[in-house]
Order: structure tokens, then C-alpha cells, then sequence
């Protein structure tokens, strides 16, 4: 299956392409905020890719997986999601969920290629944890990261209703990252 090339989302003449690694996934718990965007003309389902370069891909704080702004950082890998293009008006949901102006996470560029071949696709852009934390939750992982974000490194996840109401996720990534234990 190749990649489309076209931004073709009903609502906006501008998309920007977007690489998926965790929760966004199909079969993930916040896929249903990509399922309401395709409804709405925002999102269009691309095709499967991995990245050019190696990522740390891990997991933090319940499990959340944290793409992390390390390229080619020894003990990562390249890191296998889906792409999709987003109208500016799915984006900001996107974003919200991300948490992108409470500093968990930040939407930078990224190189990927689709996984059955071919060129790589430029103007993709991704959600990496923030660099405020980066290294710290690098560090955490003990410099170990996953190819991909399957069934296997989510088990366990909480879910964002579930998880503890007395600190921001901020507050819980911190606190993750200045633990001792592993994942």
C-alpha cells in the first residue's frame, strides 16, 4: 500500500500530515478522537510508516508512549505508526489532546518513509514528549526504546479518566522521571 501524497481533508485547504505512534493509533484508546476527525472531513487515514531515523519510543507514566526528540540515540529504533493529514480545525483538537501548551508534549518535523517501500514523505510532523523532559525520561527507560507502540508495550495503560486527579500530567511525568525504578 503506498502513501497518498495528496492532503486531500474535506473541511480545509490546508492539512498537515501527521505521524501517529501511540494512543492515536487504530485499536488504541485515543483513536476515537481520529475516528470523530475522519467523520468531520478532518483527517484522512494515509498508510502506514516508520521513521527514517532511530527514536527512543517509550513509556512513561501509565504506560503513555513518549516519541522522544533524540534521533539515533543509541538503544532506539526506527519507529513504525500511521500517517494521516489533518485540517488545521483537527489539528487543534489533536494539539489539545496533546497537550501541546502544557509543555507534555511538542509537534515538530519528522522524516518517515511508507513501510513497504518508497520514497520518504516530506512535511510530516509528530508529537515528541517535551524536551523539558526528554532526556530525563531517556534516562528512565534505562536508554531502551520499542520499534513500534503495539498490545504488548500498552499493557497497563491508564487511561486519562482513570489516572490521578491531584496532579497535572506534567506533575505525573516529573514525578516518573525522578524515580528510580524501571518501567
Amino acid at each position: 500500500m503506498g502513501i497518498a501524497t495528496e492532503n486531500n481533508c474535506n473541511r480545509a485547504s490546508t492539512t498537515t500530515l501527521i505521524f501517529t505512534y501511540g494512543t492515536l493509533k487504530r485499536g488504541f484508546s485515543n483513536h476515537v478522537l481520529m475516528q470523530d476527525l475522519i467523520k468531520t472531513g478532518d483527517a484522512v487515514f494515509n498508510g502506514i510508516c516508520r521513521t527514517v531515523e532511530n527514536y527512543p519510543l517509550v513509556c512513561g507514566p501509565y504506560r503513555v508512549p513518549f516519541l522522544l526528540n533524540l534521533p539515533d540515540a543509541t538503544g532506539s529504533h526506527r519507529v513504525t505508526g500511521e500517517l494521516y493529514a489533518v485540517s488545521s480545525q483537527g489539528l487543534s483538537r489533536l494539539d489539545e489532546l496533546e497537550g501541546t501548551s502544557r509543555d507534555h508534549y511538542e509537534r515538530l518535523p519528522i522524516r518517515v518513509e511508507p513501510i513497504d517501500g518508497g520514497d520518504a514523505v516530506f512535511g510530516v510532523e509528530a508529537y515528541y514528549g517535551h524536551r523539558s523532559y526528554a532526556m530525563e525520561m531517556w534516562k528512565r527507560s534505562g536508554k531502551r526504546g520499542y520499534g513500534v507502540y503495539g498490545e504488548k508495550e500498552a499493557k497497563g495503560y491508564v487511561k486519562r479518566k482513570d489516572r490521578p486527579q491531584n496532579l497535572s500530567f506534567l506533575e505525573q511525568i516529573n514525578v516518573f522521571v525522578s524515580s528510580c525504578s524501571g518501567n
